[in-house]
This record gives C-alpha cells, sequence and structure tokens, in this order.
C-alpha cells in the first residue's frame, strides 16, 4: 500500500510557475510509476503526465507539453510537477497517483491516489 500527500499549489499569476510535490509512504515507491492527474470545476478528471518507475520514460498531455515537466527522486520517495508559463485554464485541483502496471495515460490503471492541491491562475 502507498500513501501519497500532494503539495506546493497556490495561486499564481497567469505566465508564473508553481512546482507541485508529491511525498509517498508506505510501500516501495520506486518501484512504481507515477502520474499527476486534473479536475477542474465542473469537469472530469485529465490525465497531466506521468513518469516510468526510474524515469527512464515520461508522457504529457498535449495541453501541457513544453510548459510541465515530470520528474521523481527516488532516494526521498517523491514526484514532482513544474508547471511554467501557467495558464488560466490550468486552474484544477492537481492529484498524483502511483500505477503498478498498465497505460500510464489511463486513470484507472492507477491504484493509489492522493488527496489532491488546489492550484489556481489568475488572468
Amino acid at each position: 500500500h502507498v500513501q501519497l500527500v500532494e503539495s506546493g499549489g497556490g495561486l499564481v499569476q497567469a505566465g508564473g510557475s508553481l512546482r507541485l510535490s508529491c511525498a509517498a509512504s508506505g510501500d516501495t515507491f520506486s518501484s512504481y510509476g507515477m502520474g499527476w492527474f486534473r479536475q477542474a470545476p465542473g469537469e472530469e478528471r485529465e490525465f497531466v503526465a506521468a513518469i516510468s518507475w526510474n524515469g527512464g520514460n515520461t508522457y504529457y498531455a498535449d495541453s501541457v507539453k513544453g510548459r510541465f515537466t515530470i520528474s521523481r527522486d527516488n532516494a526521498k520517495n517523491t514526484g514532482y510537477l513544474q508547471m511554467n508559463s501557467l495558464k488560466p485554464e490550468d486552474t484544477a485541483v492537481y492529484y498524483c497517483a502511483v500505477i503498478i502496471s498498465g497505460r500510464p495515460r489511463a486513470e484507472y490503471e492507477y491504484s493509489y491516489w492522493g488527496q489532491g492541491t488546489q492550484v489556481t491562475v489568475s488572468s
């Protein structure tokens, strides 16, 4: 079992940056892939980015490619999402999640989820 806690959300102006962190505890975080998803008010949760267990493969939604960077530090049991050039449409609750196996862009493949952190981008 893996417990996940996100942090780093907040209010930022358009064009600004934030770095989200996802601290993991419990089972062997370093053995699993992880991903970030987001859910805006009134919208379904959507895929943002994912990274393989060793960081060798990364995946991004088209809407964030070139602006967001996913990374991880297995020694610290922590994953990150660096978000640059933020836009108002990036406003959402951001969730990190762990995937044991399967398609990294598919929400249903993820076994463990954090509680989410709010990101608000003002125009």
